[in-house]
């Protein structure tokens, strides 16, 4: 009887461990795939289109085309150099790739190149 108690509890608390774990392997990734489309658009030859494009590949290959959810790029200025921004807002995973939607944003930032 104890053994069954203990081994729910523990059985829980490592399902929640994982779930954790993958929360911040999504987001991270979601953050390399903004950091690595705001790069791409910042190119000379490069349009924001391209890098708002670019980063919905990467979320595609690297998680889910699901999790690609709204991907923007913009030009900002900061601090006098002009900025690419890419935001991207997706799910929230709380239960495998099920969960709050619209409740995780990241962004990626890049320096434009003149041109």
């Amino acid at each position: 009887m104890e053994f069954t108690l203990i081994s729910v509890l523990l059985t829980i608390l490592f399902l929640a461990i994982l779930q954790v774990g993958f929360v911040i392997h999504v987001r991270n990734t979601l953050v390399a795939s903004a950091a690595e489309g705001a790069r791409y658009a910042a190119n000379a030859n490069r349009g924001l289109a391209d890098g708002a494009a670019r980063t919905e590949a990467l979320i595609a290959e690297s998680l889910s085309p699901s999790l690609a959810g709204e991907v923007s790029s913009r030009l900002v200025d900061f601090d006098g150099a002009a900025t690419v921004e890419v935001n991207v807002t997706t799910t929230l995973p709380l239960a495998g790739l099920l969960g709050v939607d619209r409740g995780l944003s990241v962004s990626g930032h890049a320096v434009a190149e003149p041109g």
